[in-house]
């Protein structure tokens, strides 16, 4: 290393891609020129549902069409009982199988049809939620797994937004409890294939605990003040209000 950096002149890192990924789902690595991707296409999957996207067990979907009347999804948020991170600060990196989390009801999950092909994605994915809380301010966590057929639910990559800053953080603004509001979340850039057979699910929720510091859905600072408040928080999917993932697709 100190020979080829440090000594010895050489053209070859010079001929090195300036890009290397792995590719979860491949597992394998890759050299690319240039982040993002500039072949990388659009591929939009609508959240839908009954009505009753709680847990796995739900009937919560991701689908190609844009949603018609359909009725929106539900769950309670308690800062008193979080959804809890599945890793610790030892592996914060490592994907982490998600059925521990398969009885919360205050996890909304969409899950598509099983693909019969391959699909890559390597950018980093965006979620439009539309969604209203009873709450002046509130947390939506977002995260993206991969579902293989024998049930292993990994992660891929998650997004947090806290509302008050939807707008920025040098723009805090509290939200009108029940109104509708589209919150554009960004997830952490990756590079995953999901194989025939496997499903692309994402769950939508409003805690990541101690990965995130909760939200206490109140209008004080949350740093100074202790009050814990439960918020009853509202995912739409119907024609004005089309939530849907946004993933970056190589074909």
């Amino acid at each position: 290393w100190f020979n080829r950096w440090l000594k010895v002149p050489s053209k070859r890192a010079e001929l090195d891609a300036p890009v290397r990924i792995f590719v979860m789902g491949d597992n394998e690595w890759r050299d690319e020129q240039e982040w993002p991707l500039r072949r990388a296409r659009t591929r939009v999957f609508f959240l839908g549902s009954n009505g009753r996207a709680n847990t796995p067990l739900g009937d919560g979907k991701l689908v190609d069409f844009r949603p018609g009347g359909q009725p929106a999804d539900t769950f309670a948020y308690d800062p008193r009982n979080p959804v809890p991170t599945l890793f610790g600060s030892g592996n914060f990196t490592c994907a982490t199988d998600q059925r521990p989390l398969a009885t919360r009801t205050d996890i909304l999950v969409y899950q598509s049809a099983m693909l019969s092909n391959r699909l890559e994605v390597t950018g980093t994915p965006e979620v439009e939620l539309y969604a209203a809380s009873s709450a002046p301010d509130t947390d939506w966590v977002v995260r993206l797994i991969d579902v293989a057929p024998e049930g292993l639910a990994r992660d891929v990559c998650s997004g947090v937004l806290r509302a008050r800053y939807r707008h920025g953080l040098d723009h805090p603004r509290l939200i009108e409890p029940g109104k509708p509001i589209c919150y554009k979340i960004k997830l952490s850039p990756t590079s995953n294939a999901f194989l025939p057979g496997h499903r692309v699910r994402l769950d939508v929720t409003s805690s990541d605990f101690p990965n995130y510091d909760r939200n206490h859905n109140t209008a004080a600072d949350q740093n100074a003040d202790a009050e814990l408040r439960v918020a009853q928080q509202t995912v739409f999917h119907s024609a004005p209000h089309p939530s849907k993932l946004i993933l970056p697709w190589i074909k």
